[in-house]
């Protein structure tokens, strides 16, 4: 049993039954951080300030939001819009909130891509990454359900009707899934369920889980050094602080963060005041009706690129249907990243500018899923310089497995090779 003395204060009394000083000191005051990073190594306090922002504003949206499909469109257009102060704000908040958060794990994934930072034991900082992503992404989904407007309805009905294209079980998935034949009550009653409890309590653990994976090989750098963090902390403790490649978590680096942080804020509630239409649609001010389809029906702007894959394969193969086939990719799309520390079979940590051919693979990937985007929001059927968007939206497909599956074994076995 641990000799357990009389306190001395409040902190002291903690710290000797759960050990709080010894916990600073691992996860934060003796957390060391490479000198030579910039700006970019900030969106990761970004991300966690985002969260915040959507977790608040959900709770204050939760308070007079109701999840029935007779009362959620004028829950949320009248109750909250108009009639509860500053409902509106909160509403601005949540969804410039969701739409940031994933420009800002765009940002944070080719940044890691760009620099390598998969590599050398970062493995599992890597996937539990890419997890945060697709677990955002079926948060983001159940959320754009709940106003119940006209393209949340009918995204929930294309998204959903994809798990029939699992075999033998797919139309009992999507009937389980909906609770209904169709999108109905039932619903949007179990996507609010995941939406406000079960999601965010994944994403919590995925979050820590994202942490702990941090502090063993610790973050990468600019030039991808391979830095002795023992060594460079002792000189730090030492007082060589200039001399020492490392600077502590805090004060150190998140002092710095904070103000990229605040540089961010300005920004951030720029958008919730000026400039917020583009994170709602319009049709979604339009009440969901099962009756009406809209002419075109398209994800948010972070689903695009999916979203272009998975109708990009327009045509059969054998007993294989373009339904199926588009189905496998769209899925691919999403889990690939997961691998691309493995895709990647140079022994080499070092930034893409240092390897010209990966530094023109890594921009010809950015360019793909930036067209992949944009022809994700026009329609199907319509022409582009004189071809059909489907023949462009296979060959953008096509190019983003490649580049991904092909072209990036290659060029790292090359630069395995040279050395």
């Amino acid at each position: 049993m641990a000799h357990i003395r009389k306190a001395t204060s409040l902190g002291d009394w903690f710290d000797q039954r759960l050990a709080t000083t010894k916990f600073w000191k691992v996860m934060v005051s003796e957390y060391w951080i490479p000198k030579n990073i910039n700006f970019l190594w900030a969106m990761g306090v970004i991300l966690m300030t985002l969260f915040i922002l959507l977790f608040v504003s959900g709770l204050m949206l939760m308070m007079y939001y109701k999840p029935d499909a007779n009362l959620a469109f004028d829950s949320v257009n009248y109750t909250i819009m108009q009639e509860v102060e500053y409902g509106w704000l909160w509403r601005h908040i949540h969804a410039i909130a969701a739409s940031v958060t994933f420009l800002i794990i765009y940002i944070h994934t080719f940044t890691a891509i760009y620099y390598r930072s998969y590599k050398q034991g970062r493995e599992m900082i890597w996937v539990s990454g890419i997890l945060l992503f697709l677990i955002f992404s079926a948060e983001a989904f159940s959320g754009y359900m709940l106003p119940w407007g006209q393209m949340s309805y009918w995204a929930a009905q294309v998204i959903t009707q994809l798990f029939g294209g699992i075999p033998v079980i797919g139309p009992a998935v999507v009937e389980w899934i909906r609770g209904d034949y169709a999108v109905s009550d039932p619903t949007l009653t179990r996507f609010f369920m995941l939406h406000v409890c079960l999601l965010p309590i994944v994403i919590i653990a995925v979050i820590a889980f994202h942490f702990y994976a941090l502090r063993f090989p610790h973050v990468n750098n600019l030039e991808g050094e391979e830095i002795d963090f023992d060594l460079e902390a002792d000189k730090y403790l030492e007082g060589k602080t200039a001399e020492s490649k490392v600077i502590p978590f805090w004060p150190g680096f998140l002092s710095k963060d904070f103000f990229y942080v605040s540089i961010f804020m300005v920004f951030f509630f720029y958008l919730v005041g000026f400039n917020f239409n583009f994170a709602m649609d319009p049709i979604n001010f339009d009440p969901a009706n099962s009756l009406k389809t809209p002419p075109h029906i398209y994800p948010e702007w972070y689903f695009l690129w999916e979203y272009e894959i998975l109708r990009g394969f327009f045509f059969d193969v054998g007993p294989m249907k373009a339904a199926d086939i588009g189905l496998i990719a769209f899925a691919f799309a999403g889990v690939s990243l997961i691998f691309i520390p493995w895709f990647d079979r140079s022994d080499v940590v070092a930034p893409a500018h240092k390897n010209k051919a990966f530094f023109i693979w890594f921009w010809v990937l950015i360019i793909d899923l930036i067209l992949l985007s944009v022809f994700g929001k026009l329609p199907a059927d319509g022409i582009t310089g004189g071809i059909d968007n489907t023949y462009i939206g296979f060959v953008l497909s096509i190019l983003y497995i490649i580049l991904l599956v092909v072209c990036l074994p290659l060029i790292t076995i090359a630069e395995r090779k040279r050395g």
